[in-house]
């Protein structure tokens, strides 16, 4: 099943540092881009929590937030004074610049790390966190999949389209061969001098040759059958269907520059109308 890029998930875990509480969210990317914001105590944690993202990811811009909320009886706090002194060592280099400029206790207190819970094991917080973030995976994951599924849907009814419209251009294609042969039949009738019948049939020949697209036909037949087989696929294939879909508007606008019937140039049309629709699908998957 594909995956959107494009999904939404959040849990929290009780520790004994407090409530953790994890959340991610992702929006299209070409690539796979991972932003985290951490609390202090989680900081040494953090290429744990890219590699395992990235373990379970491969594209999107991946915003992934972990808040730690004290609670009672989790210990009391405690101020990190070398954290404190740095902070005023910055006010005093500033307060000649700014003497209107004072801090409150509140602001000074909220500001991350200045205060930390005294109770509680670190590695233990870290094996939380990583258990929360397995299941905000686990979660973000399913999300992923479900609109992936509509996706998919979308997608395979114009794909039915296409094959629908090629398979008509194929069996328009004899009965415009004919027409075109008689069109040049009659003009050629019209000439002053009549032309060596062997001549004409040989140029005749080598025109119709010309407007045949049983080949495009048949590319766009294959490129129907993979990007079918493409949709039921486990891993990713977003990029896969970028490439596929290049081919299409290939195979379309030589169909389109061939055509010699309304009727042919019309469904060309058609065809790239669907091959942008879908285009705007697959720029959402994963």
């Amino acid at each position: 099943m594909i995956r959107s890029m494009t999904a939404f998930a959040a849990g929290e875990r009780s520790t004994g540092h407090g409530t953790l509480g994890c959340e991610m969210r992702a929006v299209n990317h070409r690539f796979l881009e991972i932003g985290l914001r951490l609390p202090e105590e989680l900081r040494a944690l953090e290429p744990a929590l890219r590699e395992r993202v990235a373990s379970r990811l491969s594209r999107g811009k991946v915003d992934l937030v972990m808040r730690l909320r004290a609670g009672e009886g989790n210990g009391e706090l405690q101020l990190n004074q070398a954290l404190v002194d740095r902070l005023g060592g910055i006010a005093q280099q500033l307060d000649a610049r700014f003497p209107q400029m004072r801090v409150q206790l509140t602001d000074l207190l909220q500001f991350p790390g200045v205060l930390q819970a005294s109770g509680g094991d670190i590695e233990a917080l870290q094996a939380d966190a990583l258990a929360l973030l397995d299941d905000v995976l686990d979660q973000f994951v399913a999300a992923r999949e479900r609109e992936g599924g509509k996706l998919a849907a979308v997608i395979g009814e114009r794909v039915d389209a296409i094959a629908r419209i090629a398979a008509e251009v194929r069996g328009l294609m004899p009965v415009i061969g004919a027409g075109q042969r008689q069109k040049l039949e009659a003009r050629l009738a019209d000439l002053a001098q009549p032309a060596d019948p062997g001549r004409l049939e040989q140029e005749l020949v080598i025109w119709l040759q010309k407007l045949d697209v049983d080949e495009e036909l048949d590319r766009l037949d294959s490129h129907v059958i993979e990007l079918r087989r493409a949709l039921v696929q486990r891993e990713p294939v977003g990029r896969r269907l970028d490439f596929l879909l290049q081919e299409f508007n290939r195979e379309s606008n030589t169909l389109g520059s061939k055509s010699v019937d309304l009727r042919t140039t019309n469904a060309a049309v058609e065809l790239k109308v669907l091959i942008d629709q879908i285009r705007e699908q697959v720029q959402n998957i994963e």
